[in-house]
């Protein structure tokens, strides 16, 4: 599958927030969850040109969030259309995300955050090589969550 990367636009952004609804313990994601993230992702200003609508065929398939946190390193955010995931597209998905990020940024290093409990997706970017790093607690979505922070290195690959 090939994937286009494009700066997010407003009705791309609109469609994620209203109309992707994860189920079960994922609805963690649905992004009406937190209403400052909703806000966050619904402003244009705030999205900034560093969110990615990712499509195939024209198709929204999913968005990336990079965001640069020091030299050469940038921390992502990203999620999958709620009726592809489990479905074990998000290896392809990742791997193509990570070549666009590298092509378009050269980091050296990425980082991310991921709810404890979501072991699909830690499986996932285990398997692509982000490295464990520390677990922590975010306040997010009305209470108190254990989130771990992992990191991929570049270098890892060619």
């Amino acid at each position: 599958m090939t994937y286009q990367f494009r700066t997010m636009t407003q009705e791309q952004a609109e469609n994620i927030a209203f109309n992707w609804h994860y189920k079960g313990e994922y609805s963690f994601y649905n992004m009406e969850a937190d209403k400052e993230d909703l806000e966050e992702f619904l402003t244009p200003e705030t999205r900034g040109s560093s969110t990615f609508a990712v499509t195939n065929d024209n198709n929204l398939i999913g968005f990336i969030t990079v965001n640069k946190v020091a030299d050469k390193t940038f921390d992502i955010g990203l999620g999958m259309r709620p009726d592809l995931t489990g479905k074990g597209e998000g290896i392809e998905f990742l791997k193509e995300g990570l070549v666009f990020i590298k092509t378009k940024y050269q980091p050296e290093k990425l980082t991310l955050s991921v709810a404890t409990f979501n072991q699909r997706a830690i499986t996932v970017y285990k398997r692509i090589g982000f490295k464990e790093k520390e677990t922590y607690m975010q306040h997010t979505n009305g209470s108190t969550f254990e989130f771990l922070r992992m990191e991929f290195r570049y270098d890892f690959i060619e």
